[in-house]
């Protein structure tokens, strides 16, 4: 499984409860697009997660931001994800980010909306914020190889308790 988080916003830890937590706990990857805001936050996502890739955002503390890239890209469960925090240009700063790192996703945050587009190219996935979500739904994404083992990955946005909010599929090309 791989879990996606984004714009934790915390002075004090990583602010998971319910199936967010156990998702973080239990995922192979765990992908977390920026906005941490301390050091205590990054650490305690670190602490949780076996195998974390993160960036930062632009609300996180210059000791954050001086651990981790402005973005990143990596290859898990069979899809090249790219992973940024957020592009000038919105939809289409994101897909010429995704179709300049061959990517199958794009993780970005910034909004704090739960949002899944499809680009052509690329998905470009946003888990919203577990935490402070500040008027849209609370949320993160899972993802998990499909049942008929075709190298798709099915994909959801859930609230922290759980709730679904939206279901999605992604075609790796790796």
């Amino acid at each position: 499984m791989i879990a996606i988080f984004s714009d934790t916003h915390s002075h004090r830890g990583h602010e998971l409860t319910g199936e967010a937590l156990a998702a973080a706990r239990e995922a192979d990857v765990v992908i977390h697009a920026g906005d941490f805001t301390s050091v205590a936050a990054l650490e305690a996502f670190q602490n949780e997660c076996d195998r974390f890739y993160a960036v930062h955002g632009n609300a996180d503390s210059a000791a954050v931001s001086d651990r981790l890239p402005t973005s990143r890209v990596l290859e898990a469960g069979g899809v090249r994800f790219a992973v940024t925090h957020r592009r000038d240009g919105s939809e289409t700063g994101l897909a010429m980010f995704g179709r300049a790192e061959a990517a199958d996703v794009v993780v970005f945050g910034h909004s704090h909306r739960p949002t899944v587009i499809d680009a052509e190219d690329c998905l470009l996935l946003n888990p919203g914020s577990h935490a402070q979500p500040r008027g849209n739904r609370p949320g993160f994404a899972v993802l998990e190889p499909a049942v008929d083992g075709e190298g798709r990955l099915e994909g959801e946005i859930r609230e922290p308790d759980g709730t679904l909010l939206e279901s999605f599929d992604v075609t790796g090309t790796v």
